[in-house]
């Protein structure tokens, strides 16, 4: 699996039980802290792994980093990385930097799993129920950060989300038999349901009233804290997306808006439903797939 499908990582098999996964992802700080920067892009590029169904093995640091800003800062921003890629129980051995005007952070990943258990984006079927792991509305709570918007507490929640590891919700879509799933990140929920649907040549419907959102979330989107990505999301995606008259231009734009290291977005039969929710207690069902070419519909 590699460049011919766009799926979360490449995966090469090793033998009939063993196959590697493979992915990077590295991104500027979307947080003061430097620990939390450095732990938020850990488990953003740890994500990938996840989105597959696989286990990590081990991590390679991705560093930029100015000249003008002191190592006690960088020392933080890896010690978030080791730290979170510890807590997926894997370790970092090794890495690469580079000076930079604006510093940068991130991981090269490899994991591991059985080839008969990769978790692709193509796969949903007609019937099945749509499940997401995390709230939504990081994109705009981060874009209100820097423009001094938001509460302290609102912040840690958002904080506190971005630095969860997908690896309870993967292995409850391996317990549930998940037909497919992907993480929700750039591309946004819109985005990335869209390339699920697409793959699965079906269609996706979500339900407004039941898609789960960070405090303040919505509050900063009324204000117009949105990230320049949501109106390239928009534009690139939008002929595949149709709105009920009843969704309004604010919830329209909050859909379009970028994640980061967010939920996993997973389809599965309707009697699986409970056994994944007992072995991922943030998971909350925001939809179904219905018959369809891949387009996405929010009602």
């Amino acid at each position: 699996m590699g460049l011919t499908a766009a799926d979360d990582a490449a995966v090469y098999q090793l033998n009939a039980k063993q196959a590697i996964i493979s992915t990077t992802d590295f991104f500027p700080p979307v947080v003061d802290d430097p620990y939390d920067f450095g732990a938020i892009a850990a488990a953003n590029a740890l994500s990938d792994i996840y989105a597959m169904g696989g286990d990590v093995l081990f991590a390679i640091n991705l560093v930029a980093f100015p000249d003008h800003l002191g190592h006690e800062i960088l020392s933080e921003v890896l010690r978030g990385g080791a730290e979170k890629v510890r807590e997926a129980g894997a370790v970092v051995v090794g890495g690469h930097s580079v000076n930079d005007k604006e510093p940068k952070y991130g991981l090269a990943v490899t994991g591991i799993i059985d080839p008969a258990k990769v978790k692709r984006k193509g796969g949903a079927r007609p019937g099945d129920v749509l499940i997401l792991t995390k709230p939504l509305g990081v994109g705009v709570i981060t874009t209100a950060l820097k423009r001094a918007m938001t509460s302290a507490e609102h912040v840690a929640t958002a904080v506190a989300s971005m630095k969860q590891l997908n690896k309870q919700a993967a292995t409850a879509a391996q317990l549930a038999n998940a037909h497919s799933m992907t993480d929700i990140t750039g591309f946004g929920l819109l985005g990335h349901a869209h390339e699920m649907a697409l793959a699965a040549q079906v269609d996706f419907t979500f339900y407004l009233d039941q898609l789960p959102w960070l405090p303040g979330a919505i509050e900063y989107g009324t204000a117009g804290a949105f990230p320049g990505g949501m109106g390239n999301n928009m534009r690139f995606f939008s002929p595949h997306i149709t709105f009920t008259k009843d969704v309004s231009q604010l919830m329209g734009d909050m859909l379009y808006t970028p994640e980061t290291s967010g939920g996993l977005l997973v389809a599965l039969a309707p009697d699986q439903v409970e056994i994944f929710r007992q072995h991922c207690d943030t998971a909350v069902p925001i939809g179904e797939v219905v018959v369809g070419n891949g387009r996405i519909h929010v009602k």
